[in-house]
């Protein structure tokens, strides 16, 4: 397999030229338009922490990775894709476990290596290496099976944000659903090209971008980057 061989998975792609996923390239705004309400937000409230600003500028580069993805449509740009989103969530678990979770940021440290594993794993998946033959039968879940562990981590944290009454636990709930929307819109993008042309791929992108713009914000105004800023 090349690097330069070409990927076409999605609705609105009818042929190999740059600019055949308009739509679907130009929804990537919205990660770009998150990380900058969060960055106005974190400068605002005086947040200097490298955590926080590394989880922003983390969630830009899913933008920018997904519209090369979503151009050029070849196998190094589904990797500029993956990288950072599965980046951004091994950084955001080990984050969350302990703004939320209450975790000492030394036994934070011990679980990282198991995260990172996690997603190394899902990013080699994710990009087809390693994965043998192709399967006989499509995928039925439009390979939107790679991204339960990410939905399950939030069901995990909305569940013990409830629990030890975090101020942030709407904003995760509201996330949790978010994602399970978008999810779906997903999922949904192969099988109704035919009713719809476009397809569904965009709304997964913009849906995304809020579920990233609210779980940014509630680790900006609710987690202890906002307990520690000075004032």
């Amino acid at each position: 397999m090349a690097w330069t061989d070409p990927v076409d998975i999605y609705c609105e792609r009818v042929s190999a030229a740059f600019w055949a996923e308009p739509v679907n390239a130009l929804s990537n705004a919205s990660f770009i338009l998150a990380a900058l309400w969060a960055a106005v937000e974190a400068h605002r409230r005086g947040i200097r922490s490298p955590l926080a600003w590394l989880l922003i500028l983390m969630a830009g580069a899913i933008g920018i990775g997904s519209f090369l993805f979503h151009t050029f449509a070849n196998r190094w740009s589904e990797l500029a894709d993956t990288l950072p989103i599965w980046s951004f969530v091994a950084v955001f678990v080990l984050a969350a476990m302990h703004v939320i979770g209450g975790m000492p940021a030394r036994r934070v440290a011990m679980v990282g290596g198991l995260v990172i594993a996690a997603a190394v794993a899902a990013l080699w998946f994710a990009t087809g290496e390693g994965t043998g033959p192709a399967p006989a039968a499509p995928d039925p879940l439009n390979g939107s099976g790679q991204y339960f562990p990410a939905m399950l981590a939030l069901v995990v944290f909305t569940i013990i944000a409830f629990w030890r009454r975090h101020p942030g636990a709407p904003w995760i709930l509201a996330a949790l659903v978010t994602f399970a929307v978008s999810l779906t819109f997903r999922t949904l993008d192969r099988d109704i090209c035919t009713a719809l042309p476009l397809g569904t791929h965009f709304a997964w992108h913009l849906l995304n971008g809020l579920m990233i713009a609210l779980l940014l914000q509630m680790m900006i105004r609710t987690g202890r980057f906002a307990q520690t800023a000075p004032r």
